[in-house]
């Protein structure tokens, strides 16, 4: 059986003490946009950028999202990461309340 080929992907997790939910970035800081996280393209990057995370102690729940790349940086592929990126939905604060 052969493996699908690795699609491209972001670190994310939400930060511990606010819950929000952060992206990696390609510097090394967590960020709150989708589109400034950085996209990885390479498998091997992405799980040692991904075991790096787990071991931050201000984050939990680290993975690996998959991304498709657009002129506006990474965005989500499937209905979860684009219901996380929009922020929370039960009440207008955060993402959610800068949208509006």
């Amino acid at each position: 059986m052969s493996r699908r080929p690795f699609t491209p992907k972001v670190v994310t997790a939400n930060r511990l003490l606010e819950g929000d939910v952060v992206y990696l970035s390609a510097t090394d800081t967590w960020v709150t946009a989708l589109s400034d996280a950085e996209a990885l393209t390479d498998e091997a990057v992405a799980e040692a950028r991904l075991l790096d995370a787990l071991a931050e102690p201000h984050i939990v729940g680290a993975y690996l999202a998959e991304v498709t790349q657009t002129e506006d940086g990474p965005a989500p592929v499937h209905f979860r990461e684009v219901f996380r990126a929009s922020g929370p939905t039960n009440y207008a604060h955060g993402k959610a309340h800068e949208a509006s």
